[in-house]
């Protein structure tokens, strides 16, 4: 029988740490999680993925469920929420964790803090291999959008291997879920593993 999870009307990041709970109790196969936005359906359905589910999305409007289905030897695995997966790195790379909260850096002057931000951004290619993950929070998922005057700058960072996460919950609050272009829809389980898995954090 296929285990129905109702996370409708939970706030971010609780639709995925109910499902995490539950399958760490219990080795399914079939799971249906029962939730009430888009940016909880990415993120149970990014997290299911990463835990050997094969993963689809359906809604009648209301609710949207994602249904996940794995075979007896998937389900006695166990896999991390966030993998610290990386291409091109040496072996004595560092991983450097990144996290924009804010489309400028520093107070007093907001066009100048633009201007930096977006210096930061593009020399970011820099730090090369060591640049590991790239989280935007709050303000700075609007980066992630078609509008984004960095978002060559985003997509040469992720085609050279970095994994670039952008807050869901920020994403709905501001209303711009329908607008992301770049990134993997993420929540804060995510991000607190990532801070976990990484060598070095650097908040802005």
């Amino acid at each position: 029988m296929t285990k129905k999870i109702d996370a409708r009307t939970l706030q971010c990041p609780a639709p995925v740490l109910k499902t995490k709970e539950y399958l760490e109790k219990i080795a399914a196969t079939d799971v249906n999680v029962l939730v009430d936005n888009d940016a909880a359906a990415q993120n149970v359905s990014r997290f299911l993925t990463f835990q050997g589910f094969e993963v689809s999305v359906t809604s009648d409007g209301d609710t949207i469920t994602v249904s996940g289905q794995r075979d007896t030897e998937n389900a006695k695995k166990t896999m991390p929420v966030s993998q610290p997966v990386r291409s091109n790195a040496d072996d004595d790379s560092q991983k450097i964790l990144v996290i924009l909260s804010s489309q400028q850096i520093g107070k007093g002057d907001d066009e100048l803090g633009r201007k930096l931000m977006v210096s930061f951004v593009k020399t970011l290619k820099e730090m090369g291999t060591d640049l590991w993950r790239l989280i935007l929070l709050n303000h700075g998922v609007k980066f992630s959008t078609k509008d984004s005057e960095i978002l060559e700058d985003l997509r040469e960072l992720k085609t050279s291997g970095v994994a670039i996460l952008v807050c869901g919950a920020c994403l709905t609050h501001l209303g711009l879920m329908g607008d992301k272009v770049i990134g993997e829809t993420t929540n804060m389980l995510d991000t607190i593993t990532s801070m976990q898995l990484a060598d070095k954090v650097i908040n802005l």
